[in-house]
């Protein structure tokens, strides 16, 4: 196989995965021998707004798909208001194709405690809840186990190390709802109530859990704030590019040699990924993938040098997302893929508004047709008018997420389409799939 080259390997930033391969890392013994919880010691004396302050200058961006700015987020919250603060860390990681969160908790689960204590300290916060995946057993149990280890030590319970703060930390197990990772379906979710989006305004950190002033941040969020606060803003910001930056934990899955997780400075190109996960796969030529999870935009072959950040993918007409980059060759179906990808969004509706949950049903009604050899072209644009229908005009964004991947592949795969309408490409599906299908 061949080796990347050195320049390539010279991107990679092993910042927050740089404990994964340490000898049980998730121990808080082992977490302490690795720098762990100083950043906590040093951030405890200083003021809160200071803190604030410090991840604004750092450039910080939300590491859950939107990339808003963190630090800009922890100011929207009131101070003397009189009410209680929440935090809420969105572990609700269920979108096809997205992997970075669940082993970041699973094998340094303190990384993330710690990133919340400090978010906590500078929102002056004295409770905070991890929203975990109800499938994701084995990191949730790691978690439990690592906050049991920090409140034996002094680091979460009252007057942490002496400093007067006080912060109760909760981790709660969703039921595996993917419109929970939606920040406030995940807040009604806490509460009690059936995960569904909530009209905004207002916005959580005026009225989110409990009614109250709430920031809800990403794992990746979270758990890069105490290498901030060790390393500093100039430091985090001399990875990555000038609008976007740090590093990020690029997820690559499909069609390539070695897929995993690869840590590297924002602005890194998809070639260079490919390359690092060994190329692709002998026999395939890139054909399409995901930047950002299956709810962004399809990119083909020729935006292989698009550079992985916020701007670069933007301007090439997609969303960075949560970078889990699904590599997908000459010898996959977009078409299929899509089909397959709407099945998931379709069953993850939560049915609130109309858009989505009408229009998710007749696009894979529609998709079965096609796949099924019994298509015809107005399909295509019953697809497109319908997408059209969805994106924007849902409650939330799962309506979008399930909309531009049809849009996409309709842009810049169509004669795949109607290879099947046409009858060049044999059936994916049988006809039976249509009987009865809903």
């Amino acid at each position: 196989m061949t080796q990347p080259r050195r320049e390539v390997l010279q991107k990679l930033t092993p910042v927050l995965t740089k404990r994964w391969l340490s000898p049980d890392a998730w121990k808080i013994e082992n977490y302490e021998q690795l720098d762990g919880y100083a950043a906590v010691r040093k951030a405890l004396e200083v003021h809160p707004d200071d803190l604030i302050a410090l991840i604004k200058d750092s450039g910080l961006r939300g590491r859950g798909g939107a990339g808003f700015p963190t630090g800009l987020k922890w100011s929207f919250i009131p101070q003397g208001d009189g009410k209680p603060h929440y935090l809420v860390i969105n572990a609700d990681e269920g979108e096809p194709g997205t992997c970075k969160d669940v082993p970041l908790m699973t094998y340094d689960p303190h990384s993330l405690i710690e990133g919340a204590i400090i978010a906590a300290y500078a929102i002056r916060a004295s409770r905070a809840f991890i929203y975990i995946r109800g499938e994701a057993v084995h990191a949730a149990r790691r978690l439990r186990h690592a906050v049991n280890e920090a409140y034996a030590k002094g680091y979460l319970g009252e007057n942490i190390l002496g400093s007067g703060f006080d912060l109760d930390l909760v981790i709660h197990s969703g039921a595996g709802a993917y419109i929970c990772g939606e920040e406030t379906a995940l807040l009604d979710s806490l509460e009690g109530f059936r995960g569904q989006p909530r009209l905004r305004p207002p916005f959580p950190a005026v009225a989110g859990l409990y009614a109250s002033p709430t920031v809800v941040n990403n794992v990746g969020t979270i758990a890069s704030v105490p290498y901030i606060v060790l390393g500093g803003a100039a430091w985090w910001k001399s990875m990555g590019t000038e609008k976007s930056a740090g590093p990020m934990i690029y997820s690559l899955s499909g069609r390539v040699k070695n897929p995993g997780q690869y840590e590297c400075g924002l602005g890194i190109t998809l070639r260079e990924l490919i390359e690092l996960a060994g190329g692709m796969q002998e026999g395939h030529e890139l054909k399409f993938w995901t930047p950002g999870g299956s709810s962004t935009p399809l990119l083909t072959a020729d935006h292989i040098d698009t550079a992985m950040d916020f701007e670069g993918v933007a301007a090439a007409g997609s969303i960075l997302g949560t970078t889990a980059m699904q590599i997908f060759s000459d010898q996959d179906c977009p078409v299929y893929a899509t089909w397959r990808w709407l099945e998931f969004y379709h069953h993850e509706s939560c049915g609130k508004c109309t858009p989505c949950r009408e229009g998710n049903y007749w696009m894979v009604r529609t998709y079965r047709r096609i796949l099924s050899g019994e298509g015809t072209v107005q399909d295509l644009d019953t697809l497109q008018d319908t997408a059209d229908n969805i994106f924007g005009r849902s409650f939330c964004g799962l309506g979008d997420g399930a909309a531009t991947p049809v849009m996409s592949t309709l842009k810049f795969f169509r004669d795949d389409y109607l290879g099947y309408i046409e009858g060049r490409t044999a059936p994916r599906l049988s006809a039976k799939t249509l009987v009865g299908a809903h």
